[in-house]
C-alpha cells in the first residue's frame, strides 16, 4: 500500500500563495488516483480536487476553482496543490489521499496522508 507524507503547508496572508506536496512511498503512484481534501475546524471533510493516474483529468470544489491547482509529477511520485489567492476560509488541514481504480469523481478513498496545516490571516 502507497504511503502518503504531506509538506508546504503554513501561516500566510490573505491573497498570498502557497504550494502543498505529497511524496507518495511507492514506485508505481501512477497506478493511484490521487486528490485534495480539507478539514476546516467544526465542519466537515471535503474534497477539494482530485487528479487522474496520468493527469488527464481534474476535477474541483466549486470554493476553489480558478485559484487552486492539482498537478502530479509521476516521475517523482509527487502530488501537487497549487493555491493562489487564499482566503480566511481556506484554513483548514489538508490531507493528501489515493485510491485505485477508475477515474470517477468521489470522496471514497482509502489511503491518507496526516494532513498539513494552512492557516490564512485576514
Amino acid at each position: 500500500q502507497v504511503q502518503l507524507v504531506e509538506s508546504g503547508g503554513g501561516l500566510v496572508q490573505a491573497g498570498g500563495s502557497l504550494r502543498l506536496s505529497c511524496a507518495a512511498s511507492r514506485r508505481i503512484f501512477n497506478n493511484y488516483i490521487m486528490a485534495w481534501f480539507r478539514r476546516a475546524p467544526g465542519k466537515e471533510r471535503e474534497l477539494v480536487a482530485a487528479i487522474s493516474r496520468i493527469g488527464d483529468n481534474t476535477n474541483y470544489a466549486d470554493s476553489v476553482k480558478g485559484r487552486f491547482t492539482i498537478t502530479r509529477d509521476n516521475a517523482k511520485n509527487t502530488l501537487y496543490l497549487q493555491m493562489n489567492n487564499l482566503k480566511p476560509e481556506d484554513t483548514a488541514v489538508y490531507y493528501c489521499a489515493a485510491r485505485a481504480g477508475y477515474w470517477r469523481v468521489t470522496t471514497e478513498y482509502d489511503t491518507w496522508g496526516q494532513g498539513t496545516q494552512v492557516t490564512v490571516s485576514s
